[in-house]
Parts: C-alpha cells; structure tokens; sequence
C-alpha cells in the first residue's frame, strides 16, 4: 500500500500489519498528546482511544497541534477524532470525551496494548501506572516544562514514577516555565518511537530508565533507575 511505502525500510510488511491491529490509548490531547496522536495514525496503529474532556482555547494556540482560530471552545477529543480521519481512515478512533480518573480509568484503559501518558497531573499519572500494573499494561510517560522534557516506559510494578516524583513533589514546573511549540513535539516523537517498539517488540526501551532533555544547553541523558 502506497500510504505506508516509506515505512518499508523501517519496518517489514508483517510489522506493518501488526501495527494495524493493535490498540493505543492516549491519556491527553494537548501539547503533548495531539503530537502522539498525530505520529500514531500515520504511522498506521490500527485502533486508537483518545481520551480528554477539555475544550480548546486560546492559550492552547501556541503549542497543541490540533487547535486553530476555528476550533476554540470545541472538544478536544472531537478535533482530534476528525483530525485522524481525515489522515488515515484505516485508523479506528474512539473518542471519550471525558478527563481520566479514579471512577473511569480502569474502564477507558482496558483492553489496549500500549497505554500514554501525555497528562499535567503528577498525582493522576501516578495512579494511570497502579491501573496499568493491575491490567499488566506498558504505561509510556512524558512530561515537558519550558525548554525541558523527559520520557521513560513503564512496565507492570516498575517504580519510575515514584523516583521521577518522590512524595513529596506535588505539582510539576510547567506553570512556573511554560511550555512553547518545539518542546512537546520533540517530547512526543520521543514517546512514539517508544510505543512503536514496544508494539512490534524490537529495539531498546527506556525501561528502568528515563531520557532527560535539556533543549537549552543540549544535553539529552539516559538515567538508569536500576
């Protein structure tokens, strides 16, 4: 198929039909989660579950990739929906229109393959990587604030997330740097080369490990946890 011929060195036509039949889950559809989504359907993943309850604004327009002077007020989950649609209609969307949480998150996580994390809650992505555990499911986290990301996988009982934010780190420093256009897109690019390996099972994962990015001075550092 045409739509996929760049991809052939990349990856064979057995890995390409692979990808077409697994199931993706994106928690967040803003700066990092509209560049995931967007990775994701053209890449060819057969199935994804874009979860979000928020509506787009103007403080959106400078970094998430789905929001334009004619979307602002409009579900996020919907823009994404019809966004994928008209990239690649081979792709299933199943939008939820709702914000993840303790009462949902088993019923909107069940069932996929890969599950990422693209949210703004310390507190929430804490509680997404107890729900994966309980599910058995990889958990691929992202996080960015100003000129500053970091990536890491997370399977079942890995304990990352825990060393990434201790205790007593309550809230991340996004509000107090900001976070401008170039950051989310090299942050999510990151994270889809991990969700495509974990999919096809090939390549070294950020596992016991997460990537540091540090965009201002240039250094990228893998930091072993184990």
């Amino acid at each position: 198929m045409l739509r996929y011929s760049r991809n052939k060195n990349l990856m064979s036509d057995d890995e390409i039909i692979l990808l077409s039949q697994k199931k993706v889950c994106v928690l967040g559809l803003g700066g990092l989660g509209g560049y995931i989504v967007e990775m994701l359907s053209r890449i060819g993943v057969g199935s994804l579950t874009l979860v979000d309850g928020d509506v787009f604004d103007e403080t959106n327009l400078n970094r998430q990739l789905f929001s334009s002077m004619n979307n602002l007020g409009n579900s996020k989950a919907l823009e994404a929906e019809k966004r994928v649609k008209g990239i690649n209609p081979l792709t299933k969307v199943i939008p939820v229109y709702e914000f993840v949480d303790s009462s949902n998150a088993m019923k909107i996580i069940a069932n996929h393959d890969v599950i990422v994390d693209a949210l703004d809650s310390i507190d929430l992505r804490k509680y997404i990587a107890k729900v994966c555990t309980e599910l058995n499911l990889p958990l691929v986290h992202g996080a960015i604030a100003g000129w500053y990301g970091q990536v890491a996988t997370i399977y079942p009982n890995d304990t990352t997330l825990d060393i990434l934010y201790p205790k007593d780190i309550k809230r991340g420093i996004e509000k107090e740097l900001g976070n401008p256009s170039f950051t989310p897109a090299l942050v999510a690019s990151i994270q889809v080369s991990e969700v495509i390996k974990l999919l096809l099972n090939r390549g070294d994962l950020l596992r016991n490990s997460f990537m540091m990015i540090d965009l201002y001075t240039n250094d990228i550092e893998v930091i072993k946890t184990k």
